[in-house]
C-alpha cells in the first residue's frame, strides 16, 4: 500500500480512461461482426442490465456501510461494484463489437425521453471512469480527505450511471 500512497496515479488513470472511452466509441463506427459466434448474443443486453442492477445495489450498500463507518464492508462492496462494472464492460464491448446499434422504435416523445436519458448516461459514464479510479486509488492510498472529497461526486454519478443503464435497457429492449 505504500506505493499507492506515494505514486501519482492520476496521469495513468486519465490515459487509461481516454483509451477505454476511445475503444468503446470506435465500436459504434465499426460494422457488426458477420461471422459465426457460437452463442445467442441477444442475451448480452439483459446481462448488462443485470450487472448494472448489481452495481447499483453494491454502491447503495457501500454507501450505507461508510455512513456507519464500516470501512471494511464499504471497501468490500466497492470492489463488488467494480467487479460487476467490469463484467458489464466486457459484455457491453462484446455485444457492440458483434452487432449493429439498435434503433429506438417508439413514439417521437418516447424517443426524445430515451435519447435524453441515454445521452446523460453516456456522458456521465465517461466522467465516472476516471472519478471512480481516482476515488479508489486515493482510498487505497489512505488519502482519506482527498478520497472523501472526490467520492462526494463519484458516488452519485456512479449511482446515476448504473441506474440509468437499467432504464436505458428497459426502454430499448422491446426493439432488440
Amino acid at each position: 500500500m505504500a506505493a499507492l500512497k506515494e505514486r501519482n496515479w492520476i496521469p495513468i488513470i486519465f490515459v487509461f480512461s481516454f483509451v477505454l472511452v476511445g475503444i468503446i466509441a470506435t465500436l459504434f463506427f465499426l460494422p457488426g461482426y458477420k461471422g459465426e459466434v457460437g452463442f445467442d448474443v441477444s442475451i448480452l443486453p439483459l446481462l448488462n442490465a443485470i450487472y448494472n442492477c448489481f452495481t447499483f445495489t453494491f454502491l447503495v450498500v457501500s454507501l450505507a456501510a461508510i455512513k456507519k463507518r464500516n470501512i471494511k464492508m464499504h471497501r468490500a462492496f466497492i470492489w463488488a461494484a467494480f467487479g460487476s462494472t467490469f463484467l458489464f464492460l466486457v459484455t457491453y464491448v462484446v455485444y457492440h463489437f458483434l452487432t449493429e446499434p439498435t434503433p429506438f422504435g417508439g413514439s417521437p416523445t418516447m424517443k426524445a425521453i430515451y435519447l435524453v436519458i441515454l445521452l446523460s448516461h453516456i456522458l456521465l459514464a465517461i466522467v465516472n471512469v476516471p472519478l471512480a479510479l481516482i476515488s479508489v486509488a486515493w482510498g487505497l492510498g489512505n488519502k482519506i480527505p482527498k478520497h472523501r472529497k472526490i467520492a462526494r461526486w463519484t458516488m452519485p454519478i456512479w449511482l446515476y450511471v448504473s441506474f440509468t443503464g437499467i432504464v436505458v435497457y428497459l426502454l430499448i429492449s422491446p426493439y432488440y
